[in-house]
């Protein structure tokens, strides 16, 4: 996990021109977007509200993303 130090300099990158990715063909009003940070890290929010943004590290967002494709976060 990321220490302290780390998330807080994530979080004090101004990410004000930074390019939000979504999902091919999710042109609906909600839906979650990505941008990609330096170093490797990822920023995410909701189309909805748009000024929430939450900021991973990069092994957070690798954990994340490998969790996903092994279907940890599958509805049941």
């Amino acid at each position: 996990m990321a220490d302290e130090q780390e998330k807080a300099e994530l979080y004090a990158l101004d990410i004000s021109g930074v390019e939000w990715l979504s999902a091919p063909g999710s042109e609906s009003e909600e839906r979650v977007e990505i941008a990609y940070l330096p170093g490797g890290a990822v920023a995410m929010r909701s189309s909805a509200d748009p000024d929430t943004v939450l900021r991973y590290t990069e092994g957070e967002w690798r954990a994340f993303v490998l969790g996903a494709r092994d279907g940890e976060f599958d509805i049941h």
